[in-house]
């Protein structure tokens, strides 16, 4: 049963990995995340957002990475962004052509997709990117119980 917290193994925790699909991207790619309002959509954003996402972790530590059906590829994996454990599976889809076409990723717990998408949100601020993420302040008030004031 895979978990956020990881199997503990530090001989399983990978810095080196890099997915091929993000080498074929379709020219009409889409890509959503549960880090993300809305859906990015072209090769650059994807390439853009994706490439800063993958230096938050500290390391990948996967269940899975392989085939999934006969047009898509999915990842299974754990990891630790800013000392806090976070899971991720990422689900692909290819086009006819072989391109990848759609990208779906979810992350958990929440506490981490809110700190994910607050580190995401100062990267791109000032960039047409950045209305996709959350700002530190939008991070923190989700985090509060609901019915609390911001002031205590």
């Amino acid at each position: 049963m895979t978990t956020y917290l990881g199997s503990g193994d530090a001989g399983a925790r990978r810095t080196d990995y890099y997915p091929a699909w993000l080498d074929d991207l379709a020219e009409d790619v889409t890509m959503e995340a549960s880090v993300m309002n809305g859906i990015v959509r072209g090769p650059e954003a994807v390439r853009a957002i994706l490439g800063f996402a993958r230096t938050l972790y500290d390391y990948q530590e996967f269940v899975y990475a392989g085939e999934y059906g006969e047009d898509g590829f999915a990842e299974d994996y754990v990891s630790r962004v800013r000392d806090e454990p976070i899971g991720s599976v990422v689900v692909v889809r290819r086009n006819a052509a072989g391109q990848t076409q759609h990208i779906v990723i979810n992350h958990r717990p929440l506490s981490a997709v809110l700190t994910w998408s607050r580190l995401m949100g100062e990267h791109f601020a000032g960039t047409p990117y950045a209305r996709y993420f959350l700002t530190a302040g939008s991070a923190e008030e989700l985090r509060r119980p609901a019915g609390s004031s911001p002031r205590g």
